[in-house]
């Protein structure tokens, strides 16, 4: 994959962050966002589930005033290619759980830009893949917008999604919640 991104970033304006022994998605963005350089930093998954030809709509939204924009499976013009029914009632599901925490339909979403100036002075700690709800339960917005998207499913290789990751998510609900509270405390 490394090497497929260099040979793109010979022709377009992109970096390329290579991180030898480094696993994991959360971790990549984190990197990904302490190497970029500009004001707005987009997350897609690599794998073409996050269309690119939406990239741009997620940028001007940004451009255009918004602190957050979150590519949406869940707004109208948004939806999913072909999942089946367990896997469509358990992301319903997930966003439900996040939606007590995150005013975001799809708080799932790992396809999201956002002001670099959001993230001054916040503290990320993703448990799993779920860097998206992990951005939109602690980054400093006003205002956030969902730009809908269809998801497709990845051409090559496997989800990783399985109850060790229902499991991560539960746990980061627990503790965004927890923080939440806290910092309602007097």
């Amino acid at each position: 994959t490394a090497d497929l991104a260099e040979s793109y970033a010979e022709v377009h304006p992109v970096r390329v962050v290579r991180r030898p022994g480094k696993a994991g998605l959360a971790s990549a963005v984190l990197a990904g966002f302490a190497q970029a350089r500009g004001d707005i930093l987009i997350v897609m998954d690599a794998d073409l589930s996050h269309p690119p030809e939406a990239v741009p709509r997620l940028a001007l939204a940004i451009e255009e005033g918004a602190d957050l924009a979150v590519g949406s499976r869940y707004v109208a013009g948004g939806g999913t290619e072909d999942w089946p029914l367990r896997r469509r009632v358990v992301s319903r599901a997930a966003c439900l759980l996040g939606n007590v925490l995150v005013p975001i339909r799809d708080c799932t979403s790992g396809f999201f830009a956002i002001r670099r100036s959001a993230l001054d002075g916040v503290t990320l700690n993703p448990i799993g893949f779920k860097i998206g709800f992990e951005v939109m339960a602690r980054a400093r917005y006003k205002k956030a917008v969902e730009i809908p998207y269809v998801f497709r499913d990845r051409e090559l290789g496997k989800s990783k999604f399985g109850r060790r990751e229902v499991m991560q998510y539960l746990v980061q609900l627990g503790q965004v919640a927890r923080d939440k509270v806290l910092r309602r405390a007097p």
